[in-house]
């Protein structure tokens, strides 16, 4: 298979991706199989993989306690050659400033382009307990990008003789309501055209569940003359639980109507279909609008993300 770049699928029409987490360190990939094999019907253009940053752990050995960084879910990069080898489809493994200086991020994409991954999904990534502080480590995705870029430019960070240049297509994060450390969207917009000029070629927006949060994203963009494919991120939400969780954890606004309908809802089962139905409706909304596609984070669930596709796809 030739695989092909992010913004080159979007110009032949609109693309779906999916994005998925790693197993759990110590576990496999046959429950991620599990689920994709369930979603491969659908016309997926795209499957992005996750990575995480490491948080500092403590370690109880036989000769006493040590301090060390711990990743949950590691695997990335094996399982990025693990999918394209099953599913014969382009994946995008996500590049973390954290967790890796930029010598040792070098020598991972270096592997990533020898397996023919071409797509490159480039974020800054988040501590979840305690920073990790490292040498020659980046604070800034545009950073990370612009190193990336260099690369393609066939300039690495170490000096190589009549070096070739990669050929990675590079996808940035955008906050459509800011990213929650940003103090208003003004500047947040500011980091993000930073991203663009570094070498960024699109932007999957973080999940939306309301079309306007997207339209006047967008429309701020052109304004700054970010002129790339914003791909807006939507993930299915099924339960009454998670219209609480959600935005707890992921600093975004669920629209009111949305809420009083899970609200009012008498079962699980009522949940899960009312979720699925206004999901489908807003994603049928994007790609109607002119969206360059959708990109489901799915967390791992596979019933839900199947639900949803089934409600667009399959009508």
């Amino acid at each position: 298979m030739v695989f092909m770049k992010v913004i080159d699928c979007v110009k032949k029409g609109q693309i779906l991706s999916i994005e998925i987490l790693p197993p759990n360190r110590g576990q496999n990939i046959e429950e991620i199989y599990a689920v994709l094999d369930e979603l491969m019907n659908f016309p997926i253009s795209f499957i992005n993989v996750t990575k995480h940053a490491p948080e500092m752990t403590y370690l109880e050995l036989e000769d006493g306690i040590v301090k060390v960084p711990k990743v949950k879910r590691p695997g990335t990069v094996g399982m990025t050659a693990a999918l394209m080898n099953r599913y014969n489809i382009d994946v995008v493994p996500h590049v973390l400033c954290f967790g890796m200086n930029k010598y040792q991020i070098e020598d991972m994409l270096i592997d990533l382009h020898l397996i023919g991954v071409r797509n490159l999904f480039v974020i800054r990534g988040e501590y979840e307990n305690q920073t990790i502080e490292e040498k020659d480590s980046y604070s800034h995705a545009s950073d990370l990008v612009k190193q990336i870029s260099n690369m393609n430019m066939g300039e690495y960070l170490y000096p190589c003789e009549n070096a070739k240049p990669t050929d990675f297509c590079i996808g940035v994060a955008g906050y459509p309501e800011k990213h929650f450390e940003a103090p208003n969207i003004e500047e947040d917009m500011r980091y993000l055209k930073k991203k663009i000029e570094s070498g960024a070629d699109y932007v999957i927006t973080q999940m939306i569940f309301d079309f306007d949060v997207y339209k006047k994203f967008v429309e701020r963009a052109r304004q700054l003359s970010i002129n790339v494919p914003i791909i807006p991120g939507v993930k299915p939400v099924v339960s009454l639980k998670s219209i609480y969780t959600i935005p707890r954890k992921f600093f975004v606004n669920i629209p009111e109507s949305f809420v009083k309908q899970m609200q009012e809802a008498k079962t699980h089962r009522e949940e899960f279909q009312i979720g699925t139905k206004y999901m489908a409706k807003l994603v049928e909304k994007l790609l109607s609008s002119g969206a360059p596609g959708v990109h489901v984070f799915t967390m791992g669930k596979g019933q839900s993300t199947k639900a949803l596709l089934e409600a667009v796809f399959n009508r």
